[in-house]
This record gives C-alpha cells, structure tokens and sequence, in this order.
C-alpha cells in the first residue's frame, strides 16, 4: 500500500491514519498535501464530533519523509505548516494517541492536537537542529505554549529524544498509558467527547487558543443553541442530555 493518510469514521469519532509503515509512518510531501482537504471534508461532516489522529501499528509518526528535503526544504516545510495549522484549527477536540516514536513533523502533528494519550515506551524528540533546519515559528510556539520555554528550549536545541513519563511531566502529553491499554482508554474517552456539549467544547476550544474577538457570537450561539437548557433539564431529570447544536458547516 502506498503512503497515505487512511481514514474512518464511527459512532461520531473520525479516526485518521498516519500510514507509513516502511519508513515509521513519516509523512510524505502528498500526505501533508492531502491532510487539510482531509481535515476540512471532517470538519464539515455532521456525525463527527470528534477526531482521533494515530499511526500505523506500533509508531505514531517517525517525522517528514527526510528524502522530501532534498528538493526544497523551505517548501516541505510550508506543506507542513499548512497540515499543522488546519489540525490545530478544527473545530472539534482532537486527540493524538501515540504509540512509539513521535518525532519531528510527527510531533508537530500531535501538538497541535487538543490533547495526547500515549502508550507507555513512547518516544518524544523535536529534531530540526539534527538537520539544521528552522522549526516554524507557529509550531515552537505551540510548543512553547504545552511545555514551557525551558523543555522547548531543552527539545529544541538538543534534537534528544524524551520518554513518556518526562513528556507527561512537562505537560507534552495528557496522560501516559500502560501497553495496550491505549486504544480501548482512547475509546473510552472519545465517547465522553461525544456525548458533551460541542457548542461548550467549540467555544472553549477558541477561547484556550486565544481568540478574543468572538465574545458576542458565543454568547449569541448559547441562546438560541437549546443546549443549557437541554442540560440543565437531563440533569435534573437524572438522564444523559441530548445535545443538538452542531458546529456551522461551511458553504
């Protein structure tokens, strides 16, 4: 099978696919290529209410395909800043679950992910300085932004690899999972997702990345949404709520 980005969707959760195997899932210029049209078709897909990005067997994604640098190094990375920004701006939670290696433009990917599970044993490394290469200014921010000035720096600047106990510490990762138990607490916690609130989950998701212009149209979604009501409702009556807002589909 040639390299690409499989995906499915079911029971309201887009899983995507980083498929690679002959080269540790590393991404591709046609992959990065394909991931934002991927994404905005997702997006725009009412029985998805949540997204999980993961790789092939036993690596989540080893990096870019370095033999993509060869050609244009400036233009590789554009391709992989344009895959990071639109899985940073869907607009419903997404969650990384990473098993093995999660280096280089794998790691871009996961950060820009709402959240991180990982299996125990996985490696974490921010490789651009092994290549002399300049790590995009959105992607050390996001970094930044996760673990601190200090372990970006540490990552950065040393191109080491981390394990998952010091990536959970420093906040790299959400939660650390022994040997496989990933997929079924990914599961467990992809139906949570599904069943909560996406008005409160959009909402909250503009606000913690820092928008701040959008005050009035949440606050305007939230009254005419029936969601407040909805929960306040099936929480009185002892019920699971029916949430019915969706995020507006474009076009």
């Amino acid at each position: 099978m040639e390299p690409q980005l499989l995906h499915r969707v079911a029971d309201s959760v887009a899983t995507v696919v980083v498929h690679h195997p002959a080269k540790r899932n590393a991404m591709t210029a046609a992959m990065w290529r394909a991931l934002p049209a991927l994404l905005d078709a997702l997006a725009g897909d009412r029985a998805v209410r949540a997204l999980v990005l993961t790789g092939e067997g036993a690596t989540f994604c080893a990096g870019a395909d370095i033999s993509t640098l060869r050609e244009s190094a400036e233009e590789a990375q554009g391709l992989a800043v344009r895959a990071e920004e639109a899985l940073a701006a869907f607009p419903k939670p997404t969650l990384a679950a990473i098993r093995g290696h999660c280096v280089g433009g794998g790691a871009q990917l996961a950060t820009a992910c709402d959240l991180r599970f990982a299996e125990e044993g996985s490696l974490f490394g921010v490789t651009p300085a092994k290549l002399g290469v300049v790590y995009p200014a959105s992607a050390t921010r996001r970094l930044v932004s996760l673990v601190g000035p200090a372990t970006a720096k540490y990552l950065l600047f040393s191109g080491e690899l981390i394990d998952a106990g010091r990536a959970l510490r420093t906040g790299l990762v959400d939660e650390v999972l022994p040997e496989g138990e990933l997929g079924k607490r990914v599961a467990e916690f992809a139906r949570v997702l599904v069943s909560r609130s996406q008005l409160t989950q959009s909402a909250a998701k503009e606000f913690a990345n820092g928008r701040t212009d959008r005050d009035a149209y949440w606050s305007a979604q939230a009254r005419g949404s029936g969601d407040t009501a909805e929960g306040v409702a099936a929480f009185l009556e002892r019920r699971q709520p029916r949430f019915t807002w969706s995020v507006p589909t474009s076009g």
